[in-house]
């Protein structure tokens, strides 16, 4: 008899190699598009083993977006120094963000193209990461504030108004960015905190833009 070539493997690592090959299939092919078939030869398993670890499509697809969604927010939060300056805590915090979603383009995909548009339980699951984002930027927002000693005078639905503008730029600037050949996280990264430290800085300073008085008849 010949040797038995495939050895047994660890299930959380076999389950590993599933979700790897799902988010690959998922992200490159969108989630109707995506078979379990494709998604099972990818991972070198049969179908069959496929449906016991996981259950369904859309179990599959479930356990994909809370994977990248963890590995994402904890990317963004081990990339903060809460020891540093306000302004750089917000630049080492985009630096991360474009970093992770450059270098894992079909999990990016998966989480802001795919995820969203099917509908419920996905987009939820989507929801809950973007709440912990912004609750996260909120919380860099007002250690700027503190930092000017304006945090008093700076209301609360104001800092999760900018929390809000800002993790909404940012997502929509790592879509542009994993399209645009040439251009790098460390200039995508660059090119939002140039956009958003300016007027977060004239804030802080007591400088805030106001609207021009409403001339128009009523």
């Amino acid at each position: 008899m010949g040797a038995v070539k495939n050895k047994r493997m660890p299930r959380a690592v076999r389950e590993q190699q599933m979700l790897d090959a799902a988010v690959r299939t998922f992200g490159q092919r969108g989630y109707r598009a995506a078979s379990m078939d494709e998604i099972a030869e990818l991972a070198g398993v049969s179908k069959p083993l496929v449906y016991l670890y996981l259950n369904s499509k859309e179990d599959l697809f479930t356990a994909c977006i809370r994977r990248e969604a963890e590995a994402l927010t904890t990317a963004v939060r081990e990339g903060v120094n809460p020891e540093l300056p306000a302004d750089r805590q917000l630049w080492e915090g985009l630096r991360a963000f474009f970093t992770h979603t450059a270098r894992n383009p079909d999990a990016w995909a998966v989480l802001h193209l795919q995820a969203r548009t099917h509908g419920e339980p996905f987009a939820a699951e989507v929801a809950a990461m973007r709440e912990e984002m912004v609750a996260f930027v909120t919380g860099l927002i007002l250690v700027a504030a503190r930092e000017a000693r304006r945090d008093p005078s700076l209301p609360e639905r104001e800092v999760a108004g900018l929390a809000e503008a800002l993790v909404g730029a940012a997502e929509a600037l790592a879509a542009w960015a994993n399209t645009t050949p040439g251009l790098t996280a460390r200039q995508a990264a660059a090119t939002l905190m140039n956009f958003a430290w300016s007027g977060l800085g004239n804030l802080m300073d007591g400088h805030p833009w106001t609207p021009p008085a409403d001339t128009a008849p009523a």
